[in-house]
């Protein structure tokens, strides 16, 4: 996969009557655009230290784009990276739009801060054929696979953890479920601004009422994302961690939300069912920032804060 060097940021659609085919322009046009050098003035520069790259990983029944983040030799080291490294499994956030390029500058500086190796997940996006639970399969299977053949990668399987913002905290949530429940020990899991809720309840929050209709709304969007998630007849809850029948015995948790969120509550309704089932969870709140804000350094002066936290967490939850 290359990167677009100029691509122009296509109009918002309407996503209330958004068509297959004007969902599928939107989309590529969309990630056209934040995989340009010209979108890094908004989504931020990736660290000069670090390597990055795309590769792919063989999956059952499918190969799955990867975009993998190492150190660069150390200073006087020669040309080496370092090797057993940690690994943080990523994943974007998106849902039906967004590519791993639109997180390179917090994927790359906790590659060159902790260090670690960083590997951001090109999951399937959601379409009228592709629901959630692909995206979730993609994951958990990426997790799984780079766990099992940690020595290939040059990372310590032992010292593994999962982090994602929005629809990829909400993936990466689900990965740790399915972690404990097969016995995949991670160290830690950071979800910031998560969307724990894809059932018919998940617009019943506080937050959702203060902060969904502002302009642009953000409604629209957010009910094509549940509609797309969970196709009529399946099971929302299934798919929602916030409606896991048992969330003890889980990796320590980061939650992380932006106060002018519309999915705010989300993540602190997690995060008390966390505590509450025994889970450590943090939660730590931005005020006044907005949804996506750790992907925006360029314009949400809150994200190095954010950035700078999450680097703290990982690197006490990985330290062998």
């Amino acid at each position: 996969m290359s990167e677009a060097t100029a691509a122009e940021r296509p109009r918002e659609p309407d996503f209330s009557a958004i068509t297959t085919e004007e969902l599928a322009a939107y989309r590529d046009a969309e990630n056209r655009f934040r995989a340009s050098h010209a979108a890094r003035a908004v989504l931020g520069e990736p660290h000069p230290g670090a390597v990055v790259d795309w590769q792919e990983i063989a999956l059952p029944g499918r190969d799955l784009p990867v975009r993998v983040y190492r150190p660069g030799p150390a200073e006087g080291g020669g040309d080496v990276a370092p090797d057993g490294l940690p690994l943080v499994v990523h994943v974007h956030g998106g849902s039906f739009v967004g590519t791993a390029v639109q997180c390179d500058w917090t994927n790359s500086h906790l590659a060159v801060g902790l260090p670690a190796l960083v590997v951001s997940v090109e999951h399937r996006l959601l379409a009228p054929d592709r629901p959630l639970a692909d995206a979730a399969d993609d994951g958990w299977d990426v997790l799984d696979h780079l766990v099992r053949h940690a020595a290939q990668w040059g990372a310590d399987p032992a010292r593994t953890a999962v982090f994602g913002e929005s629809c990829g905290a909400l993936i990466s949530a689900l990965a740790a479920l399915r972690a404990r429940d097969t016995g995949l020990r991670l160290r830690a899991q950071v979800l910031v601004n998560p969307a724990v809720d894809v059932t018919g309840s998940m617009f019943d929050y506080p937050s959702i009422a203060e902060y969904a209709h502002g302009s642009p709304p953000a409604m629209p969007q957010l009910r094509l994302f549940q509609r797309l998630a969970v196709p009529a007849g399946d099971d929302g809850a299934a798919l929602s961690p916030l409606y896991a029948d048992e969330l003890g015995g889980l990796a320590p948790a980061l939650v992380v939300v932006p106060t002018h969120d519309p999915v705010a509550d989300h993540g602190r309704r997690y995060a008390q069912r966390l505590r509450a089932a025994g889970t450590p969870v943090q939660l730590s709140e931005y005020p006044g920032a907005r949804h996506a804000f750790l992907t925006l350094p360029g314009v949400e002066p809150q994200a190095e804060a954010a950035q700078a936290e999450i680097l703290r967490f990982l690197r006490t939850a990985l330290t062998v």
